[in-house]
């Protein structure tokens, strides 16, 4: 595939980022490889989808600040329109939200879990190059540098059912171990974002998990997200694949903000960021007039889907919706997969109430 300049120069980056983060994870010396590895493995992640974009000729840089877009943005932008996979996304984003623990604080990381970790964004970031850039991984990275464990791949449950548990005995009185403890939390805090969009990793959230975990409640009340990942793997030594997915079917509890009973499970996020559209935004998003939109809206039920759509009560007359990367992906499919726009009008425009002959245009 011929790609356009920006593109080229960022695959590079990239790749040179990826080779750099493999390089640390099999060297010999452990003082700051975690740390190295992380920041590496999301700077590595941050320029494929930049390159991705512009692979497309679409824009980076944000029109007001005239400054290149974060990676939160590029996630969202790449998972609604270039082919971005959720499973791809969730791997991404837990790589970039340990990478943010380990720059602005500090964040302890099991060795299996970085193995488990790094081998499912190499997975994600060779499938990703492939579909969209037509280039393949093994061409500039051969297989026998890439991260080999010599431990046993155990199940994803059982290893943090067991990070846990470690969690619990340093919090217990006279280990003076709370730090790391703190430090473990925020790595299961992270990992959460395998499985969920807009992950926050506050002090208050790690205050609350640790009183939970001191008063001896369980990792399914504690962590219920983590309960729904799933772990895959193909292969065997350098060749092994590691996907991880939400498990089908699994069961999902929303706790309201002022439900003291399971205070550990409870996160703060920002709804801002995960809905970060108003409706006259999510409607210039999908390039239709807010009318149409709105009617789209009716007939996808996006108002009523909590992943697509929130409505912030600001104060008793002040209720506006805001809508999520989600929604502008179901509309766009929808108009894609042939949606007829006029039909969805006429019949959104039936059941309207009638004032005399006038109706709204569309």
């Amino acid at each position: 595939m011929a790609l356009k300049r920006d593109a080229k120069i960022l695959k590079g980056k990239a790749i040179c980022s990826l080779r750099t983060a493999m390089a640390t994870f099999n060297s010999y010396d452990d003082s700051g490889r975690v740390d190295s590895v992380l920041l590496h493995l999301q700077h590595a992640s941050e320029m494929l989808l930049k390159a991705v974009m512009r692979q497309a000729q679409f824009q980076v840089f944000d029109k007001k600040s005239s400054t290149s877009i974060g990676f939160k943005r590029c996630l969202n932008l790449c998972v609604a329109n270039h082919d971005l996979t959720e499973s791809e996304a969730g791997v991404f984003r837990t790589v970039d939200a340990l990478r943010d623990e380990a720059q602005h604080w500090f964040v302890f990381v099991e060795e299996e879990i970085l193995f488990l970790q790094t081998r499912a964004l190499i997975t994600a970031f060779d499938a990703y190059l492939q579909r969209k850039l037509g280039d393949d991984l093994n061409a500039h990275i051969p297989g026998r540098v890439l991260p080999v464990s010599t431990l046993p791949i155990n199940d994803f449950d059982f290893l943090i059912d067991r990070e846990y548990e470690l969690i619990g005995r340093l919090l217990k009185p006279g280990n003076r171990r709370r730090d790391e403890a703190r430090g473990r939390i925020r790595a299961l805090l992270a990992m959460e974002g395998l499985v969920k969009e807009g992950v926050s990793i506050t002090k208050r959230d790690v205050d609350r998990i640790e009183k939970a975990v001191r008063d001896g409640k369980g990792i399914g009340v504690v962590f219920p997200r983590l309960a729904t990942v799933q772990m895959d793997k193909s292969g065997e030594g350098p060749t092994v694949k590691v996907r991880f997915t939400k498990k089908e079917g699994a069961p999902v509890r929303i706790a309201a903000g002022d439900d003291p009973s399971e205070a550990g499970a409870i996160r703060e996020v920002d709804m801002l960021n995960r809905y970060p559209y108003t409706a006259t935004q999510l409607a210039r998003r999908v390039r239709l007039t807010p009318n149409r939109s709105f009617a789209v809206r009716a007939h996808l039920g996006l108002d009523a889907d909590a992943e697509c759509s929130r409505e912030f009560v600001l104060s008793d007359k002040q209720k506006p919706r805001r809508f999520s990367e989600k929604a502008v992906r179901r509309v766009r499919e929808a108009i894609d997969g042939g949606l007829n726009l006029d039909a969805v009008w006429t019949a959104y425009v039936a059941t309207m109430p009638k004032r005399g002959s006038r109706r709204r245009a569309a």
